[in-house]
C-alpha cells in the first residue's frame, strides 16, 4: 500500500536544515546532561526504593519531614503511578561502602516512622493494623482470639487450618484491593462468619498507609550494573559498525554508527530534560532502539547499493534521493505502526513500563529521522570528498 504516491522529495537538498536541527538538539542535550545530569535509578546508584500506598491523598512535605525527624535519609519522595492510587515512592540514600543494605531493617524504620505520624492514636490501643499485618501474624491473632470458640471442638491441626483459611480470604482480598482495605464493611462480602468479622472490627484498625513493595540494590552491584550497561551499548555499536562495513563499505558503517550515536544521545538527552529515571529497563529500550534504527538505515543503504548498479549514469545525489523515496512508504508503514504500538504502551502500560516505552517513543521518531537526515548525507559527503581528491590527483 502506497501512502505517498510516487514521492520525489529532494532530501539531500534539505541536508543543511536537517544537520542544523540535529546539531541544535545534540548541543542542547549535551548541555542538559552536563548541567542537570541523569536521574540514574536505584539499579545503578544502589539504595532502597520503598513503595507506600496511602488511604488519603499523601502530603509529600509531611512525609519528608517525618522521615527527616526519624533520622532517615530520603533522597526522593515522589508520587508513583496513577495519582488516584495515592502511591508514593520513597528513595532512601545509598549506603557507602560495599556492604549490602539491611532491607528488612530499613523498611521497618520507614514503616515505624510513618506509623508514628499517621496512626499514633491507634498505637496506644494495642490493636493490630489490618492493612499491614502479615499472613502468619493475622492467623496467629485469630487463633488467639478464637472468635468462634472452636478450640475445644477441633483438633490442633484442624483449629489452625480453619483460621488460616479465614486469614487467606482476608489477605487475598486486601491484595486484590492494591494492598488497602478502606472500610470494615468490605469484609462482609467475603462470606466470613459474623463472629470473625466482628472480632476483626473490634480488635484491629485500618491503617492510613501500607508498604506495598520494596526494592534494594547494594552500591557494589549498582556500580557493576553501570559498567555492564555502558559495555552492552558500546559493544552493540561496535559490532554493528563491523557488520555494515563488511556488508557494504566502511563509510556506510561509519555513517550508520554516527546515526546510532545521534539517536541514543538525543534519547538520553530527553530523559535528562524530563528528569525521568534511567533504569535497567531503559537500557533494554536503548538497545532495542539501536537494533531498530540500524534496520531502517540498512534498508536505505541496501536500496542505494542496488541503484548504483541500475542508475549508473546518474550522480550519487540523484541515486540517494531516489533510494530514500523508494523506501519512504515502507519506512512510514513500519515506523508508524511501531510508533503507535509503543505510544499505546506509554499511555496504558503503567508506571513500571513508562521509562521503557518513553525511550522507544522518542527513539523511533529520532531513529527514523536519522536514517534519512544523518546517515545518507554522510555517505554523500565522503564520496564527494573522494571525487575531489581524484580530480586533484
Amino acid at each position: 500500500m502506497d501512502i505517498v504516491k510516487d514521492p520525489k522529495v529532494d532530501w539531500l537538498g534539505l541536508k543543511w536544515i536537517f544537520l542544523g536541527i540535529s546539531a541544535v538538539l545534540m548541543v542542547t542535550c549535551g548541555i542538559l546532561m552536563l548541567s542537570k545530569g541523569l536521574n540514574l535509578g536505584v539499579d545503578f546508584t544502589g539504595g532502597t526504593l520503598v513503595y507506600v500506598k496511602f488511604k488519603e491523598e499523601p502530603q509529600l512535605d509531611r512525609i519528608r519531614q517525618t522521615l527527616t525527624a526519624a533520622a532517615l535519609r530520603a533522597e526522593e519522595v515522589i508520587r508513583f503511578d496513577d495519582l488516584s492510587l495515592n502511591e508514593v515512592q520513597i528513595r532512601m540514600a545509598r549506603v557507602e561502602g560495599e556492604e549490602a543494605q539491611d532491607l528488612t531493617l530499613e523498611t521497618g524504620q520507614v514503616f515505624e516512622a510513618l506509623r508514628g505520624e499517621y496512626d499514633q492514636s491507634q498505637l496506644e490501643t494495642g490493636k493490630i493494623d489490618l492493612n499491614s499485618i502479615s499472613r502468619s501474624q493475622l492467623s496467629a491473632r485469630l487463633q488467639e482470639l478464637d472468635p468462634e470458640n472452636l478450640r475445644d471442638e477441633l483438633s490442633i491441626s484442624e483449629f489452625g487450618e480453619h483460621y488460616s483459611e479465614m486469614t487467606d480470604q482476608v489477605i487475598d482480598y486486601r491484595t486484590d484491593q492494591s494492598g488497602m482495605i478502606q472500610d470494615f464493611s468490605e469484609l462482609n462480602q467475603l462470606g466470613l462468619p459474623t463472629a470473625v468479622t466482628t472480632a476483626l472490627s473490634e480488635e484491629s484498625y485500618l491503617g492510613s498507609f501500607t508498604v506495598i513493595s520494596v526494592e534494594s540494590v547494594g552500591p557494589k552491584v549498582g556500580q557493576e550494573l553501570r559498567s555492564r550497561a555502558r559495555a552492552a551499548i558500546g559493544m552493540s555499536l561496535f559490532f554493528m559498525l563491523i557488520y555494515i562495513a563488511i556488508r557494504f563499505w566502511p563509510i556506510y558503517g561509519f555513517a550508520a554508527l554516527v546515526a546510532l550515536f545521534h539517536d541514543v544521545f538525543i534519547t538520553v538527552g530527553f530523559f535528562s530534560l524530563t528528569d525521568r529515571e534511567i533504569s535497567l529497563t531503559v537500557v533494554a529500550a536503548l538497545l532495542t532502539l539501536v537494533g531498530y534504527s540500524i534496520n531502517d538505515t540498512i534498508v536505505v543503504f541496501d536500496r542505494i547499493r542496488e541503484n548504483l548498479k541500475l542508475m549508473r549514469r546518474s550522480d550519487l545525489t540523484t541515486i540517494i534521493n531516489a533510494s530514500i523515496n523508494q523506501t519512504l512508504n515502507r519506512t512510514i508503514m513500519t515506523s508508524g505502526m511501531t510508533f503507535l504500538a509503543v505510544f499505546s504502551l506509554y499511555l496504558f502500560g503503567g508506571q513500571v513500563l513508562r521509562g521503557f516505552s518513553f525511550a522507544l517513543v522518542v527513539g523511533i521518531i529520532v531513529g527514523t529521522y536519522s536514517s534519512i537526515a544523518i546517515a545518507s548525507p554522510i555517505v554523500l559527503w565522503w564520496q564527494t570528498h573522494l571525487d575531489r581528491r581524484k580530480t586533484r590527483a
